[in-house]
């Protein structure tokens, strides 16, 4: 039934998608209330028990490592030594907010009170204790991504832009104030993305799975299945895992073990041609993986970059990182031959192109 042949369909469907957003947009504010202030509570208790005395102090580092383990072991992802020491920061930023709940309260009372005083979500907060270069400026972005209501994304933009110097160096700083409110598309953040932001999925212990197009997301469904058919020496990890390094978040397409070579094999998909950034930040996830996923008694692990230009696939494994010419060798003789890769990436894109055109 075509939606023209209801009178007034438009209208409805209208008013329903804006109660939905406005839904979701709800449930991510009052997940990040709650969050924030959890996190705020957890920054207090790692700070009061480095302060417990001096034997407490040397042992900080060591508390926020063990933390880490015991936590990611309970609640999983989130509880890096990295996000730990965010949360303690924050604290110690935040030391004197008020209207956070004393330690005498119940865990229930303290999470039903309607007074927290952090107005900003968590990803706000973790870019203001994290990049902003003084106190001073630390408080104008706080104030202007208030006043503006600036998402996240434009924080971090306003941040890169060093709009709280450039202000200050303006003669006309009204004007400044005034275009610094003006946001930009890129600037935008949906409901959807609001819901899955990283830091609320951590939270929650959700997984975010998903690929950004439909092809690629084939495309790697298809590369997982060919790998774990190539005589059992490939073991299926994860898909779509995420890293974060430093402020930023990314996501690796798929994550292997390969049980001759003892090593990780981290597989970067993109559908395009092959350029220069994409071994950079190839080199990007060999290094977290190194430092962050492999296991003392593994070798170090190896990236595979995967473009799928159209008539033009290309295959290449990222070995730079290794210590020597002979683990290098023996890492080329063991993982399956580049060009036979390229080809099984072009045959199944070729192959996913004419469903589509069929369909």
């Amino acid at each position: 039934m075509d939606d023209s042949s209801i009178i007034g369909y438009n209208t409805v469907l209208s008013d329903v998608i804006d109660l939905l957003e406005s839904a979701r947009r709800t449930s991510a504010r009052t997940i990040n209330t709650i969050m924030t202030a959890t996190y705020w509570e957890i920054g207090r208790r790692i700070v009061d028990f480095e302060q417990g005395g001096e034997k407490r102090a040397e042992y900080g580092k060591e508390l926020l490592q063990q933390l880490s383990v015991d936590l990611t072991s309970k609640f999983g992802r989130g509880f890096s030594v990295d996000n730990l020491e965010t949360m303690r920061l924050f604290y110690q930023t935040y030391m004197d907010a008020k209207g956070v709940s004393q330690k005498s309260e119940t865990l229930s009372r303290k999470f039903n009170k309607a007074d927290f005083k952090f107005p900003l979500s968590w990803s706000h907060y973790v870019i203001l204790v994290r990049r902003a270069k003084t106190p001073d400026a630390r408080e104008f972005y706080e104030a202007e991504a208030l006043r503006g209501g600036w998402s996240v994304r434009q924080l971090d933009r306003q941040i890169s832009t060093l709009f709280y110097e450039r202000t200050l160096l303006s003669k006309n700083k009204a004007a400044m104030l005034k275009k610094g409110t003006e946001a930009k598309p890129e600037d935008a953040v949906t409901p959807e993305e609001e819901i899955k932001d990283p830091f609320v999925l951590e939270f929650l212990n959700l997984k975010d799975e998903y690929s950004e197009n439909d092809m690629e997301e084939a495309l790697i469904l298809h590369l997982e299945k060919f790998l774990l058919e190539l005589g059992g020496d490939f073991a299926f990890i994860g898909r779509q895992r995420r890293l974060r390094i430093g402020e930023q978040w990314f996501r690796v397409d798929l994550v292997f073990f390969h049980r001759i070579l003892r090593c990780l094999v981290i597989i970067d998909l993109k559908v395009g041609k092959f350029t220069h950034a994409d071994a950079g930040q190839m080199h990007l996830y060999l290094n977290y993986a190194r430092e962050n996923w492999t296991h003392k008694d593994e070798n170090p692990p190896v990236g595979l970059i995967l473009c799928a230009e159209k008539d033009a696939a290309v295959a290449r494994y990222a070995l730079e990182g290794l210590p020597n010419k002979v683990l290098t060798t023996e890492y080329r003789m063991a993982l399956p031959d580049e060009k036979v890769l390229a080809a099984e990436l072009e045959h199944t894109r070729r192959m996913l192109e004419g469903r589509t055109t069929e369909q």
